[in-house]
């Protein structure tokens, strides 16, 4: 079965090109591709997307309100983030709402599908230039120095280790041996510990709290 991509994106010619691209792959299916994020609620209940590739600047309703929508009505939907910037405050606030990985769109159709892949795999993929953003911000934001491990246990923090290193689910479990199943029980509980509600979170906070 093929996994269901819904596409935001205000730019004719790219969104086309997205579709195009999505809908070439094996194992990938464009089921809507949409200008802006007006009614993105309903067009998601309606599409029964599996993973959503969204522009953060688009008129009406940005990608950053659709992405609030989409993360308040269904918290475990993949969203992958797409800008020509990789200025910091979008950056962060796309984190901080949940967004689940961030390519820029300078980036290669390979490395594009590559990001899909990963994302999909377990993983959190951020453009190497938005890595180092986050990397940054992240840096500079501690203002709580206290440590804290949040009553992660020493498997939690070694599975928290990985998806730093930017790891997907199944290179962590090779790393572990154990199954990725196992892994996916682990940072279900990480998440829950860390209050955050996706991956690109919660490396944000590892590094914030030098939890790694």
């Amino acid at each position: 079965m093929k996994t269901r991509v819904l596409i935001f994106e205000d730019n004719l010619p790219y969104r086309e090109s997205l579709v195009m691209l999505i809908n070439m792959s094996q194992h990938l299916e464009c089921v809507g591709a949409f200008a802006d994020c007006r009614d993105i609620v309903s067009k998601a209940q309606d599409l029964r997307p599996d993973l959503v590739l969204m522009d953060v600047d688009m008129p009406k309703v940005n990608g950053l309100e659709g992405l609030i929508l989409l993360r308040k009505h269904f918290p475990s939907l993949k969203i992958l983030m797409q800008t020509v910037f990789d200025d910091d405050e979008r950056v962060f606030a796309c984190i901080c709402a949940g967004a689940d990985g961030y390519i820029l769109k300078k980036a290669s159709p390979l490395d594009l599908m590559k990001g899909i892949d990963e994302l999909l795999a377990g993983g959190a993929p951020m453009t190497s230039s938005v890595a180092r953003q986050v990397l940054r911000l992240v840096s500079t934001q501690n203002q709580v120095k206290a440590p804290d491990t949040f009553n992660l246990t020493e498997r939690e923090l070694e599975v928290l280790g990985y998806l730093v290193q930017g790891l997907s689910y199944k290179m962590i479990a090779d790393k572990c041996f154990v199954s990725t199943n196992t892994i996916n029980a682990h940072i279900r509980k990480i998440y829950e510990k860390l209050q955050v509600h996706s991956g690109p979170q919660a490396v944000a906070k590892a590094i914030e709290k030098k939890l790694v």
